[in-house]
């Protein structure tokens, strides 16, 4: 489950980094499982398309075979989606069954999530069905935000079952390794706004944005309004600027590891540096090259390992009773 969950969020990232999430503008939670196989069933398909202000506005000059391409990415999307409920569900009954509701009632959740997870995507997808040409990045955020939860979930199940727990009086305090958990799923949330508003495409220069610190075009009063999480320049600057915070917080968590000998966070500390490290870097030759695509998947990919890497410092940070 933690692989497909992998998967279906880098595919969902090259869904978007190729403007495909339209391409299907129906629900079809069941109807769609199979993909058109006649002309007459492709064309019905992008007919619909050509409804949308997407075809009007943006790819009036769209053909057929342009459009299967962005379709076959939204189709894999939804199909990873619906294998993954199926691939949860089985196993879940036979284990309810068998060991009872109180036993898997954590792994429950997971899959009500996983149902709440692809209400949500429809949801994404219809706010870019009218008066639009993309879709809410609000909801594009919280639909990615809500599968690196599951992703979590389920890394954190895995974790409890290997038994991998390591007594020992040492503990990182202050509640550090939540915070730096807290800061890169916050983020995410970002980093799919940015992804959402294209702001990757502005601002292509580090460590300035264009000839300042700060958007030249915009005013630091503006940050502190509700209207910033919709300004493309704003977003990116709120993006980048977490990422130091992110790093020095891991520095900290560093100096106390170092400092107090916590040999056995020596390992994780180093993995984790060298991932945040390469997140970062990734980051910088994304903006650099205005979001390419192979490099914004490929910072994308480095999100879930480190994500995974710190669930598994929160893990073994955990006080045992």
């Amino acid at each position: 489950m933690f692989v497909l969950v992998s998967i279906i969020i880098i595919v969902g990232g090259l869904t978007r980094l190729t403007d495909s999430g339209l391409s299907i503008t129906e629900w079809e939670l069941f109807k769609g499982i199979l993909p058109p196989f006649t002309n007459t069933q492709w064309e019905l398909y992008f007919n619909l398309y050509k409804e949308i202000p997407e075809y009007k506005l943006q790819n009036f000059d769209m053909n057929l075979n342009e459009f299967k391409i962005i379709f076959w990415w939204e189709w894999a999307h939804r199909f990873l989606g619906r294998l993954i409920g199926l691939s949860f569900l089985c196993p879940l009954i036979y284990f309810s069954i068998k060991k009872g509701i109180d036993k898997t009632k954590e792994l429950i959740f997971i899959f009500i999530l996983i149902c709440f997870q692809g209400f949500i995507g429809w949801y994404m997808v219809s706010s870019g069905l009218v008066n639009r040409v993309d879709v809410s990045h609000f909801r594009l955020s919280l639909h990615l935000t809500i599968a690196f939860i599951i992703l979590s979930l389920i890394l954190w199940q895995i974790l409890k079952y290997k038994s991998i727990y390591k007594n020992s009086d040492h503990f990182i305090k202050y509640s550090l390794p939540s915070i730096f958990l807290f800061l890169i799923y916050l983020q995410i949330v970002f980093g799919a706004f940015v992804s959402g508003m294209d702001a990757g495409k502005i601002y292509n220069t580090w460590p300035l944005m264009g000839n300042n610190y700060f958007p030249d075009d915009n005013s630091f009063n503006h940050i502190i309004t509700i209207d910033a999480l919709s300004d493309p320049s704003l977003v990116q600057f709120i993006h980048r600027n977490l990422a130091y915070l992110i790093m020095l917080v891991f520095l900290l968590i560093s100096i106390l590891v170092i400092k107090g000998k916590m040999t056995r966070f020596y390992n994780i500390i180093k993995i984790i540096g060298v991932i945040l490290f390469l997140q970062i870097f990734l980051g910088i030759l994304t903006i650099l090259n205005g979001a390419q695509m192979l490099l914004a998947s490929m910072h994308q990919i480095s999100s879930i390992i480190l994500v995974s890497f710190s669930i598994y410092f929160l893990f073994l940070n955990k006080k045992i009773n």
